[in-house]
């Protein structure tokens, strides 16, 4: 039995309402968590409705992949911890981008010979998408997970060789499209399109990773629409319509605060080489950082009235966003004015920042944005960077040669004292040896962040 159009589509539009409204919600850190019950509602309610449209015809394969789902799904959502949400956004996106191609694949091998050229046309576009957006998502993860390198994989006439892949990959639809009943062809478009997809990712440094996944996202969400269109499904067209829409208008805000197109993104290969400072190794040596303990530190904070912590991807890799707290916790107690700057590339997927610091319970109106916290620095006693290598570089200024130049930046540099937290001199993903190192103001304390910030906790209770 199933269930009248009229309540199918009124759950539908209960569904699509759900989705916008977790978009909105989701556009505000205060009302984040909201966004995501919305989403979780409306997918809920979106699936009922699907299977009550239809006659099931294998009860038992439905609820076997329900339960590979909910096995595989559960421990992910509840092991996965929150500095590990890049790799499993890039996982969940991989999954996605490959149901929907296997699902395209399906269809077409279903209705080959009764299909329109519309619908030819679409399945053999969702097709690429799906494939090219499942490989691409695969090695984003690999390289998050540090699988593989994190640097960009170039060679010359990388961008000639891709582009043709992907050239090949449409003409095979193409001809798909003409000739549905030469079959054979599909599984060779959709090995192109997963070389296309391995190709760019490996092509992309590490550095790019929150605007890469922001447009894996909107791939996703595009095939899925197509997909819509094919099966008739006006809860998929619309749904994919907002994954595709968002992902790039995501993209395009990550985009601006890198002060780069989606083309340099990704075909740029920005991070290929290491930029040391100027004059090399004899320069490094002429100009030495100054370094601190935990405990000079401590003292330094002491005499401050105004702090702000920008955090980074060296904070998410030590898991010290609950210690950083701590630490903020403390200088509160003491008087001191404490704020967070977050600059939206900061880590490795969109709002990283924004995800660890509300894990550890950072108050939303601590959390102070780019634009708003750059004119305050020149104001502030003291700035302590915790692993925020290339978003703090003042050679996205001062250096044209320096693939970071024209970049937005936080201005950490202007404030009167600057404490850099990190393992070791090296550069960011970028590559590009960081000029704030060298700086008279900046005081290096080298070491895991999360040590060093207990360390500093300890050495403030003792004050």
């Amino acid at each position: 039995m199933t269930l009248d159009p009229t309540y199918v589509l009124a759950l539908y539009v209960a569904a699509v309402v759900l989705f916008i409204l977790s978009l909105r919600f989701m556009s505000d850190v205060k009302t984040s968590r909201w966004g995501g019950r919305s989403a979780a509602l409306g997918m809920a309610i979106g699936v009922a409705a699907t299977l009550a449209a239809y006659q099931i015809q294998r009860v038992d394969l439905l609820i076997g992949a329900i339960l590979i789902g909910f096995v595989v799904g559960t421990p992910i959502a509840l092991r996965v911890a929150t500095t590990a949400l890049p790799q499993r956004t890039a996982v969940s996106q991989a999954f996605g981008s490959l149901a929907v191609a296997l699902v395209g694949a399906a269809e077409f091998y279903d209705y080959h010979t009764t299909a329109n050229t519309f619908t030819l046309s679409v399945l053999s576009a969702e097709m690429i998408l799906g494939f090219l957006t499942f490989a691409g998502s695969c090695i984003a993860f690999a390289k998050l997970q540090e699988l593989i390198p994190g640097r960009p994989f170039v060679y010359p006439g990388k961008n000639f060789v891709s582009i043709a892949i992907l050239l090949v990959a449409a003409a095979i639809g193409v001809f798909l499209v003409a000739e549905p009943s030469q079959t054979f062809a599909l599984p060779v478009m959709a090995v192109f399109a997963l070389l296309f997809g391995f190709l760019l990712v490996m092509g992309i440094g590490g550095a790019d990773m929150p605007t890469v996944i922001a447009i894996l996202n909107a791939y996703t969400g595009m095939s899925a629409a197509a997909l819509g269109f094919v099966l008739n499904n006006k809860l998929l067209i619309v749904a994919g319509s907002l994954d595709g829409s968002s992902g790039f208008v995501l993209a395009l805000i990550m985009s601006q605060a890198m002060n780069r197109s989606f083309t340099n993104v990704l075909f740029g290969g920005v991070g290929a080489k290491v930029v040391k400072a100027e004059g090399g190794a004899a320069a490094a040596q002429a100009r030495p950082v100054q370094s601190l303990s935990a405990g000079d530190v401590a003292t330094i904070l002491e005499n401050a009235r105004s702090v702000v912590i920008v955090p980074g991807y060296g904070m998410a890799v030590a898991q010290a966003q609950h210690t950083i707290k701590e630490v903020s916790d403390l200088l509160q107690e003491k008087g001191v004015d404490v704020k967070y700057g977050i600059h939206p590339v900061a880590g490795r997927m969109p709002g990283h920042m924004n995800v660890l610091l509300a894990e550890a319970n950072v108050p939303y109106d601590q959390l102070w944005e780019m634009e708003k916290i750059n004119p305050i620095f020149p104001e502030t006693d003291v700035v302590i960077v915790v692993g925020a290598n290339d978003v703090t570089n003042p050679a996205a200024r001062t250096k044209p040669d320096s693939p970071l130049y024209g970049m937005p930046i936080m201005n950490v540099d202007k404030a009167k004292t600057v404490i850099f937290i990190k393992r070791s001199m090296s550069p960011g993903f970028s590559g590009s040896d960081n000029e704030l190192f060298y700086l008279p103001n900046t005081w290096m304390v080298f070491g895991d962040a999360k040590k060093v910030l207990s360390d500093l906790v300890a050495a403030l209770k003792a004050s």
